[in-house]
């Protein structure tokens, strides 16, 4: 039996796969349900969006109410959802994968993960940091398929 994260991921795949397509950012549930009646196929959740309508700066909302508000996106629709997860809500490899396992498990179908370290005087990682935190990020998502 195919779960609905299952189906979910599969359609995203195969967007990815015929080509470029428009993947819109709701902020809320009300605007995810607005963006599927209006015929999108996929949506991605906005880190930007969502901290702005809890009145804080992006990347200021802390991990597990992104992870929250991610899920509830994932509920309130039938369609794939991206997640915007910021830089991963840590620096390590380890600490990546850890996150992004419980972000695969709010739902998604696919996220993201920046190289940004929110950090002003080192603003991106180092390029083998870097390297290595998408890493761990996709072994994370590969033991979750």
């Amino acid at each position: 039996m195919t779960s609905p994260q299952t189906s979910a991921i599969t359609k995203f795949r195969a967007m990815h796969e015929s080509g470029c397509f428009v993947l819109p950012n709701p902020w809320d549930i009300g605007t995810a349900i607005y963006l599927e009646r209006l015929g999108f196929k996929a949506l991605a959740t906005t880190s930007a969006g969502f901290a702005f309508s809890r009145g804080k700066a992006d990347g200021g909302v802390p991990r597990d109410e992104m992870l929250a508000h991610i899920q509830e996106i994932v509920e309130a629709t039938a369609l794939p959802v991206n997640a915007d997860f910021l830089n991963g809500f840590a620096d390590n490899p380890e600490a990546v994968a850890e996150n992004v396992k419980l972000c695969v498990d709010a739902g998604v179908a696919g996220l993201s993960v920046e190289d940004s370290s929110q950090n002003p005087a080192a603003p991106l990682y180092e390029k083998n940091l870097a390297v290595d935190r998408i890493h761990s990020a996709r072994c994370a998502i590969d033991s979750s398929e």
